[in-house]
């Protein structure tokens, strides 16, 4: 249920330890980046419990030729009298990479039955917005343990309902409404609709929620410029849906956002910023978007977008694109490798 979920993110990101059940199994987990002394003390009385992490952050400590590391999502690294909270917090944070230079060498353990816990854990990390780093402790089944079938069907698409809509005149276009809408769990989302959009197959943007970009003016990225753009172009085009999806760094949040700006200072792109930070590339679900735009009664619509996997998103989900139109916009100096990566290394046609 998303109420044992939302009560579990809170825990979480609260410091406080949660179990995670699935198949039979369960885990206790506490979030390394929010553990002190004393809560991993309450936690961990025997300094027996190991460090989980995922497969990508596995990677970059050595791990991924170890059997029981091999091939899967969720590594479980075996805790060691030298492994403490502080290189804990190191094997979490990459950005403590360069000034922490790992110990090691570190040893995975077999997962075993409790694999689906792990996974699950793990994808409540990211939901609460933590690092998905996690201290580990094998544990019974209460009833009060949140299932990792709820986990993996947290924010689910299906689930998405319009609560709210009203007029909002903008600078671009005064006739213009906004819509929001919820899943069961997850933050909110927004659909502009901008003239009139059921002219036609209308022109859509969807626009990932950037708080650095869009209010702050950025120039790390092209996100406010891109939104701009966007809207004055369906503006022009007589009307059309500018969806504004709360998924903050391609999924990953707004902190931990901030962490790979912190990892492109050492040098890494935004991709290889992501994997060290134990995320995939991108963690976005377009499929919110999609029963969005089926909420609102188009199916059909020319898509605003220098992304492919947009597009295919889309249709995977049942949406017809007719049409790719490029959008450039918010190109300079302090982003060109930032550009460049979305070119090269995930498709982006610029």
């Amino acid at each position: 249920m998303s109420e044992a979920v939302e009560r579990a993110i809170d825990a979480l990101r609260r410091g406080r330890p949660v179990a995670v059940a699935g198949d039979g199994s369960a885990l206790e987990v506490l979030a390394v980046e929010l553990a002190d002394e004393a809560r991993l003390a309450a936690f961990d009385a025997d300094g027996a419990a190991d460090l989980l992490v995922t497969d990508k952050r596995a990677a970059f400590l050595g791990l991924g030729n170890q059997h029981a590391a091999a091939g899967m999502q969720a590594v479980r690294i075996a805790r060691v009298a030298w492994l403490d909270l502080a290189l804990a917090r190191a094997v979490a944070d990459p950005v403590l990479d360069l000034a922490t230079p790992f110990k090691g060498p570190f040893q995975s353990r077999q997962l075993g039955e409790r694999e689906v816990a792990a996974r699950a854990a793990l994808a409540l990390a990211k939901h609460a917005g933590v690092l998905p780093a996690l201290f580990v402790r094998d544990a019974a089944t209460p009833s009060a343990t949140v299932q990792a079938d709820d986990i993996d069907a947290w924010a689910d698409a299906a689930t998405l309902r319009l609560v709210s809509r009203a007029r909002l005149p903008l600078k671009v276009e005064e006739h213009t409404e906004v819509a929001a809408f919820r899943a069961d769990g997850g933050p909110e989302h927004l659909a502009l609709l901008i003239g009139d959009p059921y002219a036609g197959a209308p022109l859509v943007r969807l626009h990932s929620a950037c708080l650095t970009g869009d209010l702050l003016g950025s120039l790390k990225c092209d996100c406010g410029d891109q939104l701009q753009a966007a809207l004055t172009a369906i503006a022009a085009a007589g009307g059309g849906v500018l969806l504004y999806l709360q998924q903050e760094g391609r999924g990953i949040g707004l902190i931990n956002k901030l962490r790979a700006y912190a990892l492109q200072d050492q040098g890494f792109d935004t991709v290889d910023a992501n994997l060290r930070l134990g995320f995939e590339i991108d963690e976005r679900d377009f499929a919110l978007a999609a029963g969005m735009l089926k909420a609102l009664s188009l199916t059909c619509v020319r898509l605003l977008t220098n992304n492919p996997a947009k597009v295919d998103g889309l249709a995977a989900a049942g949406i017809e694109v007719l049409e790719r139109l490029p959008l450039k916009a918010g190109h300079g100096a302090h982003n060109e490798a930032y550009l460049a990566t979305k070119r090269d290394r995930t498709g982006h046609i610029l």
